[in-house]
């Protein structure tokens, strides 16, 4: 059965970010994973903007002097091979109405979502699901306390380069314990269900 441009494009995009993951062309997430890593310790040492102005500047000498090199090269041998980046300038890179549409929709989809999600959270419409937040949070102070908002990103790059490969290795143990500790939060969380007046759920 064909699919629909949109569920194609999404399914191959997503695919390509599943592939990228799990390291299934090394020099490709090498390349991606040392970039990313590399501007993030480019901004815990220097500002945005310094960090955006200097990645201009090494882009722009590396351009120029490709496009000066060829231009010398072309007028020596006496070629006219046209414009060294002209495959690259005739690429169409505006966004169609529908792309924009289809982005703005799921912006505001999820918006939407987490919107309604911590007006129940704050507004205590469960209250178990309100204490668990609230547990988050406090433990999130601690985060906070000890490292700063970079050192997470950075941390977070890493853990998404390497997990699916320790997952993948380990999916049996990773998922007997991860079965493990859920069933003992649950347990829990139904515990305080049975005792706390008003923790049920309404479904219940």
């Amino acid at each position: 059965m064909d699919c629909g441009k949109k569920e194609c494009s999404w399914s191959s995009w997503k695919g390509q970010v599943v592939d990228l993951l799990h390291w299934r062309d090394v020099r490709q997430s090498g390349l991606l994973f040392g970039s990313v890593l590399l501007l993030l310790f480019s901004l815990t040492q220097f500002s945005v903007v310094s960090v955006v102005a200097y990645l201009a500047l090494a882009t722009l000498s590396a351009t120029i002097s490709f496009r000066v090199y060829k231009s010398v090269l072309q007028a020596v041998q006496k070629t006219d091979e046209g414009h060294p980046f002209k495959a690259y300038l005739e690429v169409e890179i505006a966004m169609s109405p529908e792309q924009i549409s289809k982005y703005v929709d799921k912006v505001q989809l999820y918006v939407n979502y987490t919107l309604k999600e911590l007006r129940r959270l704050f507004l205590v419409q469960d209250l178990v699901d309100s204490i668990k937040f609230a547990v988050l949070m406090w433990l999130l102070t601690y985060v906070g306390a000890l490292f700063n908002g970079l050192t997470l990103l950075i941390l977070a790059v890493v853990s998404m380069f390497s997990m699916p490969l320790v997952y993948e290795k380990y999916q049996t143990q990773i998922d007997q314990y991860v079965g493990l500790v859920r069933t003992q939060v649950n347990t829990i969380m139904g515990k305080i269900r049975e005792k706390v007046p008003g923790a049920k759920r309404k479904d219940e």
